[in-house]
């Protein structure tokens, strides 16, 4: 059969020039997200819980305490996507990047065992597959650009080795803003799928009734979804009540969004956050970009500063978004944020120290759950070469 790009071609009249092929992806090492604050509320001026003490609080004592009882935690969600520039390819006078990407997203639970505070381990959903990312010229049309790219797919995957490339979508990416590079634009569109399908496994979940106040979700990184043009899930206002029993943990963030009532930034004391203790929660609004949703985010420190690599290595960023009409105003209780912050420290062994660069911000079943998607992938040489 032909190569995945020959087909292509062939059916959008292009013309490809067996580019360079390579993975845009390297190895994720422990980093800070610096740059200018975001714009939202005022953080410190504007608490997400009952209790509004500025001062850090122990978690130890209630960690240790929650060890006598079942995890909060049994369910815990991770995408990875790793992303390839195939080739180039020509539309009319113009030369266009063409960008591939392997997609896995997991939930993997945790099942008690009797006698056994953390039972097993295993996976419950999951989704692998790879895109094409396209420049929307690619039909000639211009017509029902939904309907022809499905059918594209299904034509490569007929025609070509896209089959076995596991080939899902082929996605298309604007050619007429000129502010973003093409590339990146071609990677957003991946990324933008890896994050629906995530949004789609939540929502299965919530639909089997599996969360719940005492069977909580883990999602690494931010839940601070922004609205999508595309897509099942892309306003979370329609998709909130999925997200009650969410928590999104982060292990890179940027300090500066933590400032006091005179805009100063409390990055400081963030470094300088004793062991298990947590900040107060903050209410966050993103802004447009989550259309006008509200978070509680906080931070919590699970590992002593002196023996990590970074004043922000073994600190989390935690968020949650405010569901309900009394949470978006007032915010969480404070027994429920402290419930959470003493789980999420119970998490925080087995430590994977040697095995990931990051390992300070792992809690262990993240840890493994970010593994096994990433088992699933295809090797670089193997994929990139059915293109």
């Amino acid at each position: 059969m032909d190569k995945i790009l020959k087909c292509i071609a062939k059916e959008t009249q292009g013309e490809c020039f067996t580019s360079y092929k390579f993975c845009f992806d390297t190895e994720e090492l422990p980093h800070l997200l610096y740059g200018d604050v975001e714009r939202g509320l005022n953080p410190l001026a504007n608490y997400a819980e009952d209790n509004q003490d500025p001062r850090s609080r122990d978690m130890g004592p209630m960690a240790k305490k929650c060890m006598e009882s079942e995890p909060l935690f049994h369910f815990f969600l991770d995408g990875s996507r790793r992303v390839y520039k195939v080739d180039d390819i020509q539309y009319g006078n113009k030369v266009y990047p063409v960008v591939s990407g392997q997609i896995s997203v997991a939930c993997c639970e945790r099942q008690m065992r009797e006698k056994v505070r953390f039972g097993s381990f295993r996976h419950v959903e999951e989704e692998v597959y790879s895109v094409l990312s396209l420049p929307v010229k690619a039909n000639a049309d211009g017509q029902d650009d939904r309907l022809f790219f499905n059918n594209l797919c299904k034509k490569v995957r007929e025609k070509s080795l896209g089959e076995r490339a596991k080939l899902k979508k082929v996605l298309h990416y604007s050619t007429y803003d000129t502010k973003d590079s093409l590339e990146d634009k071609a990677i957003a569109m991946i990324q933008d799928d890896m994050i629906e399908c995530e949004k789609k496994i939540v929502a299965d979940l919530t639909a089997k009734s599996l969360l719940s106040q005492d069977s909580y979700l883990i999602k690494d990184g931010s839940i601070q979804y922004k609205t999508m043009k595309t897509g099942d899930f892309r306003e979370l206002a329609k998709i909130r009540n999925n997200y009650r029993h969410v928590v999104g943990v982060s292990k890179s963030f940027n300090p500066d969004l933590m400032r006091d009532k005179k805009n100063r930034s409390n990055a400081g004391e963030i470094a300088r956050l004793p062991l298990f203790h947590r900040t107060p929660a903050f209410m966050w609004e993103p802004g447009n970009a989550c259309a006008g949703e509200r978070f509680a985010i906080w931070y919590l420190r699970i590992r002593d500063s002196r023996y990590t690599a970074t004043p922000y290595s073994g600190v989390l960023k935690v968020e949650k978004l405010l569901v309900t009409d009394s949470e978006r105003e007032g915010g969480l209780s404070s027994d429920e944020i402290d419930n959470i912050s003493a789980n999420i420290i119970n998490e925080r062994n087995p430590v994977c120290y040697g095995v990931d660069t990051r390992w300070a911000n792992h809690l262990y079943p993240v840890y493994m759950t970010e593994r096994y998607c990433k088992s699933r992938f295809f090797s670089d040489s193997y994929f990139i070469n059915l293109f």
